[in-house]
C-alpha cells in the first residue's frame, strides 16, 4: 500500500489549465482498482492518493503520467506502507 503526496510545485498557478487531465488521471486510478482514496491536503498544500494493488515501479510509472506531475504543478512523493493492524473494514489491505 502506498501514500502518494502531491505537494504544490513551481507551476501551481497552472493547475486550472491541467485540472481536467489530472481529474481524468484520478478517475482512471479508481477504475483500475489502484486508488482507494484521493483528497486535498489542508490547507491548500496539494493532494494525497492512497493506492494499492500495484508494485512501486507500476505506481511510479502511473504517477509520472499525471498531468500535474508532468507540468510541475505538483511534486510527487511516494511512501510505502505495510499495514500490520487495520480496522475490520480494511482487512483486505493485509490479506
Amino acid at each position: 500500500m502506498f501514500a502518494v503526496f502531491l505537494t504544490f510545485g513551481p507551476n501551481r498557478s497552472k493547475a486550472p489549465d491541467h485540472m481536467d487531465g489530472h481529474n481524468g488521471w484520478i478517475r482512471q486510478g479508481f477504475e483500475d482498482g489502484v486508488f482507494l482514496m484521493a483528497g486535498s491536503l489542508v490547507p491548500g498544500k496539494g493532494g494525497m492518493v492512497l493506492a494499492h494493488n500495484a508494485s512501486r515501479d507500476d505506481l511510479e510509472a502511473r504517477v509520472a503520467l499525471d498531468p500535474f506531475v508532468q507540468e510541475q504543478v505538483v511534486t510527487a512523493e511516494i511512501h510505502e506502507i505495510q499495514p500490520s493492524r487495520v480496522d475490520e473494514r480494511l482487512s483486505f489491505l493485509t490479506a
